[in-house]
């Protein structure tokens, strides 16, 4: 059964891209789908992909033309009312099977569900973060420097929104057994298809170094923190170790160089903090698929701490003694090998190979219904 499928998503941004739908996207291509992608006009990307990706054009050309259509969205949902109009012009004259949207917190929710209504289409939602995942409006207040002095509020006006579309949703996906739980409220139909690694590019490799790395890659939010690995660094005080990192605003690195600097890295490092709930992060899968020790501090006591576990992935804790250990434990290997490498277990339940194959029946057996 080959589809038909149109896509809406949140724009594509640095420093992963949206891993999540490029993955889906180039394996729903391979398997003779066909796809378009609409988004908005954001971050230049230069991924390679087989299907269309059309961007809407930024109607605002400065910081405060910026600012006061935020402000403005925010009284009237204008930025997904505007979304919607342009992705119906178009879509004009084209036939599709289903609406799948994919979304970092609300947009473009209302515009696929007007979409899906007006083309008489199935609407498949796609969640990969929960505001209420972390305390504090944090994912919102760090992205809207004008919405702080009335965080919650922004907080509040766009989880009522997002709860609309969730209920009408015909099937709802998201990262985590404890989002399932929370959707569920919403809507029964919600399913859980975690995040992963793309096998082609994050797989194990030995790959002997003159260093120790310790490596970063990623955004770093205001809920999360370094010190304690700084501080166990401090008092190791080990020769040849280097806290490596590569965030937004500190040496930057290419999607397609990722892989690579895991494998020359001795430990990853994933961050999270123990008021998170079902946080998933994309950095603990790709460590995984390279099979690179990760050391996840503060531990989130959660899913996250009990996956690490269970596949043997590394250590998570808030424990600066265990922190010590660990590090030491995976120095000496270092010291004997010239790498590091994890004998993770259960490594194929978590690769993007088997998440897109779980979309794939998601989106069968809501055509069936």
């Amino acid at each position: 059964m080959k589809l038909n499928i149109l896509i809406l998503a949140d724009p594509f941004g640095k420093p992963s891209y949206a891993p999540r739908l490029r993955y889906l996207c180039n394996y729903l291509t391979r398997r003779g789908h066909r796809i378009e992608v609409y988004t908005e006009e954001f971050q230049q990307f230069n991924f390679p992909h087989d299907y269309p990706i059309i961007e809407k054009p930024l109607s605002h050309h400065n910081t405060w033309q910026w600012a006061w259509q935020s402000l403005w969205s925010l009284l009237t949902d204008w930025r997904n009312r505007q979304f919607s109009r342009w992705v119906s012009e178009q879509v004009t004259g084209k036939s599709f099977d289903l609406v799948y949207c994919t979304t970092f917190s609300t947009f473009p929710l209302r515009a696929a569900h007007e979409i899906a209504q007006k083309l008489q289409l199935p609407l498949c939602v796609d969640i990969r973060d929960l505001d209420e995942q972390i305390p504090g409006a944090q994912y919102q207040s760090h992205r809207q420097w004008w919405a702080r002095p009335f965080s919650r509020w922004y907080q509040q006006v766009n989880i009522r929104r997002r709860n609309r579309v969730l209920r009408v949703a015909n099937s709802i996906s998201t990262i985590s057994p404890w989002h399932v739980d929370f959707i569920r409220r919403f809507n029964p139909n919600v399913h859980l298809i975690y995040n992963g690694y793309d096998p082609s590019q994050f797989y194990a490799k030995n790959i002997a170094t003159d260093k120790f790395l310790i490596t970063y890659i990623g955004r770093l939010y205001a809920f999360q923190s370094l010190q304690l690995i700084e501080q166990a660094l401090a008092e190791l005080q080990l020769p040849e170790v280097e806290l490596n990192l590569h965030t937004m605003d500190n040496r930057p690195i290419a999607i397609h160089e990722v892989g690579d600097e895991l494998r020359r890295s001795s430990i990853a490092i994933v961050l999270t903090t123990p008021k998170a709930k079902g946080m998933m992060t994309t950095k603990f899968y790709e460590a995984f698929g390279c099979e690179k020790p990760i050391l996840c501090t503060p531990t989130d006591n959660g899913i996250l701490a009990s996956t690490i576990r269970q596949t043997n992935a590394g250590l998570a804790s808030s424990d600066i003694e265990e922190i010590k250990g660990f590090i030491l434990e995976k120095y000496h290997e270092w010291l004997q090998n010239g790498y590091t490498r994890q004998a993770v277990i259960n490594k194929e339940q978590f690769s993007r190979e088997k998440q897109a194959e779980q979309f794939e029946e998601l989106f069968i057996e809501t055509l069936k219904h």
